[in-house]
């Protein structure tokens, strides 16, 4: 079997067992990286070079006594958020095109630890805002589906890799569905781990209080795998949280929904989802009763100011964290400009694109003077509203689940020229990041079209194992996993 195809735990245990080198892996990977990468786009650098000089050591490293590390010669896409020292971190935008970390985020330190191999720097909506990677500097990604649609966004790029197998998995970051929304759009696997389970050092900030890193992966096991070994308490990260890490991989060992209470709240599956969508999920939903989880019925009644709310307190965060990119430190430095003012407003004009440009003037407004009680206060209390709707519904069920996307994967320029419309497709994933939850998205059918639909497990906070049971177990019973992509 071409390596290539292998899901992430099984290359690993391939390569545990000595059956394959870790140059093998690398050179498989370029091999179908040069193969379908011209189609899809999925990469804004790769790493060729340096990712077999790695490989190469690594191999050296184990010929006298053979231990391994759980990611050892693990091929991985890391979304261009994520600084990585060394290789160039664009945000998928002019303003950082040149910038070279000096230092590896957290969760790449720790792949690192275990010697992972870093096949390249996926792509993304500039600086992570925007649902379907059309916002990038270096042009779109491609849904493997269909070329001619998006694959979502922001961390488009890593779903896009992972379902057209030019990885073996990926990181990305979710700050209002940017890791799920692709993941559905793809027909993969996609984790938002609960707000302080994952480091966010070294993540390039949009909105710090929802910010997420997670896995994007080929199946459950993969997902619950990968987070095992980037979560954890860091010191360096003020809002991560020092508690426990469970073992993800036995939560597995469940194959049943027996005794978990499943949650399906009526607000999201109202006016505007797709006919296609909602039977896929309704059908989803009998599976997991069949496999024993008791279904019932919940409200989730603010659900419809997520989208307002979300929007306020994200783009205020992203205008006073973008502020630092002024031309002075780092990043594009403007040409030909006459004061410090000056330098500072052709640098942020000619750095950041159209979207990235509205949502800083959006934040910027509500965070002034005389609007800062009625928009950023009054989004801040409705959040925490949002967030006791969560709480009382997980006094009566153990998960709830929900559609990821309104409809499957739309056209390229469908909605470029609408941002509302396009804000729109995040509407079922946004409230699990207000209020800091773990949620996972993964395949449960395909549209007449062929192409991939998303249902979403959301989870309490921490509680991740119990989603990676529910999900793998629902997984395991049907055969949308099966499926791929068929592009060459």
């Amino acid at each position: 079997m071409s390596l290539h195809k292998l899901t992430l735990c099984e290359l690993q245990r391939k390569f545990t067992a000595g059956e394959v080198t870790a140059k093998e892996i690398v050179r498989a990977y370029f091999l179908r990286i040069g193969q379908v990468e011209p189609k899809v786009k999925a990469y804004v650098t790769t790493q060729k070079e340096q990712a077999m000089i790695d490989a190469a050591a690594l191999d050296d490293s184990l010929k006298g006594w053979r231990k391994t590390q759980p990611m050892m010669g693990m091929p991985l896409a890391i979304k261009d958020n994520l600084c990585t020292e060394g290789v160039t971190t664009t945000c998928s935008s002019r303003m950082l095109q040149n910038f070279v970390p000096p230092y590896d985020a957290t969760v790449i330190a720790k792949l690192r630890a275990q010697g992972y191999l870093l096949l390249g720097k996926t792509n993304l909506d500039e600086f992570a805002m925007g649902s379907s990677t059309e916002n990038s500097a270096f042009g779109p990604s491609r849904n493997p589906w269909n070329l001619q649609c998006v694959p979502g966004g922001s961390s488009g790029g890593s779903a896009a890799a992972v379902a057209a197998d030019e990885c073996a998995a990926a990181l990305g970051s979710d700050t209002g569905g940017s890791i799920r929304q692709p993941a559905a759009f793809c027909g993969v696997v996609g984790l938002k781990p609960t707000y302080g389970r994952v480091s966010r050092y070294g993540l390039i900030a949009f909105a710090s209080s929802l910010d997420q890193i997670g896995p994007i992966t080929k199946d459950v096991a993969d997902a619950a795998f990968l987070l095992g070994v980037i979560a954890g308490h860091d010191p360096m990260d003020s809002t991560s949280a020092d508690v426990p890490v469970p073992d993800y991989m036995k939560a597995l060992k469940k194959k049943d929904l027996k005794k978990l209470k499943v949650g399906i709240p009526a607000e999201f599956f109202a006016e505007g989802l797709d006919p296609e969508v909602e039977q896929a999920v309704r059908a989803a939903i009998e599976e997991l009763k069949s496999l024993g989880g008791e279904i019932k019925e919940i409200q989730l009644p603010r659900t419809d100011a997520a989208v307002a709310v979300y929007y306020v307190i994200a783009t205020a965060e992203a205008s006073s964290n973008l502020a630092r990119f002024d031309g002075v430190k780092f990043g594009l430095r403007s040409k030909d400009t006459k004061d410090l003012l000056d330098l500072y407003t052709k640098t942020r004009q000619e750095g950041f694109g159209p979207e990235v440009k509205r949502r800083i003037m959006l934040g910027t407004y509500a965070l002034s003077s005389g609007y800062y009680d009625a928009y950023y206060g009054k989004a801040q209390a409705v959040r925490t509203l949002i967030r006791q709707d969560f709480d009382a519904a997980f006094k009566e069920v153990d998960l709830i689940v929900t559609p990821v996307t309104p409809t499957p994967a739309f056209k390229l320029g469908e909605k470029s020229e609408d941002p509302l419309q396009m804000y729109l497709s995040d509407i079922f994933t946004i409230s699990v990041n207000l209020a800091g939850l773990p949620a996972i998205a993964l395949p449960c059918g395909f549209s007449k079209a062929g192409l991939p639909i998303g249902l979403q497990l959301i989870g309490r906070a921490f509680q991740e194992d119990t989603l990676l049971r529910a999900a793998h177990a629902y997984e395991q019973s049907t055969q949308w996993r099966a499926k791929k992509p068929a592009i060459r």
